[in-house]
């Protein structure tokens, strides 16, 4: 896909992407923002997501996004949905669906593709090393561009220490940090710096996380009272799953945080032998082998129950002792 091509003639152009965004669906969507600023001078171009953290700051255009879903274009000529099918799109799904024309970008192998026009690549490491692909000249991306798509593909790819990495997706960070952007800084300040709070919930997190099947599976679990205590917003929950899936011997870390009475939304994460995004889509959600998520509802013991009997079967057809 050559996606001036598929936009070239679009008077507006919308781009959104899931609920929640994270660091690639941020990165992706204002890196081909800034990108189709340029290529696409005359037309008029919004972004539609809601608000990212306050650590996104440093991304140029992150002021331009319409955070409150409001827009004077009643029909976009184009709408692009970027690391999701339009279900999770929350209310830029309106616009999506009322689009002259769809186009679908993700990575994500759970999607089956919701566009007109469909990009869906479950090997690709980020939706933003999808973006980069699909843009044809590269002489107008430029260094704030490159930067976005940068910091999306360090997210998705955990600094590129996850299996996603692929020699492509090297070749790709290469090349965008040839445009000059501090880029050791950027991961500082958008992936491993954490604030007070978030240290504090973190720790609290992993200091009542549970290991259960004979130590190959732990979770934990942060209620709505707990986030009140600390303050805390979703986006300080970042990060935990992952630290809970470095703890040794464990195959699969489930961390899940309380959204509403019986209601959690759940992250898994795995280190290889459980394939999480079936157990995810089994449960209405879904995601990568090693990285997957569902909203679910019910007691905590009942979720982590149904989650475990998905879990445990994987585990015995590798011949894991449970």
């Amino acid at each position: 896909m050559n996606i001036y091509e598929e936009v070239k003639d679009a008077e507006s152009i919308g781009i959104g992407g899931h609920i929640r965004p994270d660091g690639d669906c941020i990165g992706a969507a204002m890196g081909l923002y800034l990108y189709l600023k340029k290529a696409c001078p005359s037309a008029c171009i919004q972004v539609m997501l809601e608000k990212p953290a306050d650590i996104f700051s440093c991304i140029s255009g992150i002021d331009d996004i319409h955070t409150d879903f409001a827009s004077e274009v009643g029909v976009f000529d184009v709408f692009i949905a970027l690391d999701t099918v339009k279900e999770r799109m929350g209310s830029a799904e309106q616009y999506f669906d009322g689009a002259k024309k769809r186009i679908n970008i993700d990575h994500h192998i759970s999607n089956k593709g919701c566009g007109d026009v469909n990009y869906i690549a479950p090997d690709a490491s980020s939706t933003s090393e999808l973006v980069y692909d699909v843009i044809g000249d590269k002489e107008l991306l430029d260094i704030e561009a490159a930067k976005a798509l940068y910091m999306g593909m360090v997210h998705d790819t955990g600094v590129f220490q996850y299996s996603n990495t692929s020699p492509k997706t090297l070749r790709i960070a290469a090349e965008l940090i040839a445009y000059g952007f501090d880029f050791s800084r950027l991961i500082d300040e958008t992936f491993y710096e954490k604030t007070y709070v978030q240290n504090q919930i973190l720790g609290r997190a992993l200091l009542e996380s549970i290991m259960f099947m004979d130590g190959k599976c732990v979770v934990s679990m942060v209620d709505k009272k707990t986030m009140g205590f600390y303050r805390a917003q979703p986006h300080d929950l970042e990060g935990i799953v992952n630290q809970l899936r470095n703890t040794k011997g464990i195959e699969c870390a489930i961390f899940m945080y309380q959204t509403d009475i019986l209601r959690y939304k759940v992250s898994l994460r795995s280190n290889g032998i459980v394939d999480v995004a079936k157990v995810a889509m089994f449960f209405g959600g879904g995601g990568h082998k090693r990285a997957a998520g569902a909203d679910m509802q019910g007691t905590f013991h009942d979720i982590v129950n149904n989650l475990s009997n998905q879990i445990a079967a994987q585990l015995r057809s590798a011949g894991k002792n449970i």
